[in-house]
């Protein structure tokens, strides 16, 4: 029998993670609401410049890792009222 995990995290790459977060927030001006660090509300954010930040920065990586949990538990619930 395979192990699989049942965290939506495991395997998960934070480029793909920051991604899918600018998607469902159009941008990182509604991110940068969502979570106010200067690498999403500075001048010019970057996909490579966030990702430094957010490599070297535990606590930030954390909020953008719950924020991404919290968007996927949104979607499933937009998917189930759609039904």
């Amino acid at each position: 029998m395979e192990n699989t995990s049942k965290d939506p995290l495991h395997g998960k790459r934070l480029d793909a993670i920051l991604e899918e977060l600018l998607e469902y927030y159009k941008g990182y001006g509604e991110l940068g609401k969502q979570i106010n660090i200067k690498c999403f509300t500075g001048e010019n954010p970057s996909v490579s410049s966030s990702l430094k930040f957010l490599r070297k920065t535990d606590w930030a990586r954390a909020k953008v890792e719950s924020l991404y949990l919290y968007v996927l538990r949104q979607k499933k619930k937009q998917k189930q009222s759609k039904k």
